[in-house]
């Protein structure tokens, strides 16, 4: 009976906390093409290129359509 609790509360919890934006997002570091203090990243899924200046991957998705969902 825990276990099954334990999965539903699991469940809605990640519903409330992910991130609708960037969810088909797959941003990826590249080291090798920072500039400063600004860390390169590149999309796997629709390809956008973008710094960011707080060495964290963005928070929006570029991508115009969204890949369908499986």
């Amino acid at each position: 009976m825990f276990v099954v609790i334990g999965l539903i509360l699991a469940f809605v919890l990640i519903l409330i906390f992910s991130d609708r934006r960037t969810r088909n997002c797959r941003w990826r570091e590249d080291h090798g093409r920072d500039e400063g203090d600004r860390r390169y990243y590149r999309c796997l899924t629709c390809g956008h290129e973008t710094f960011t200046a707080t060495g964290k991957p963005p928070k929006v998705c570029f991508a115009r359509t969204p890949p369908p969902e499986n």
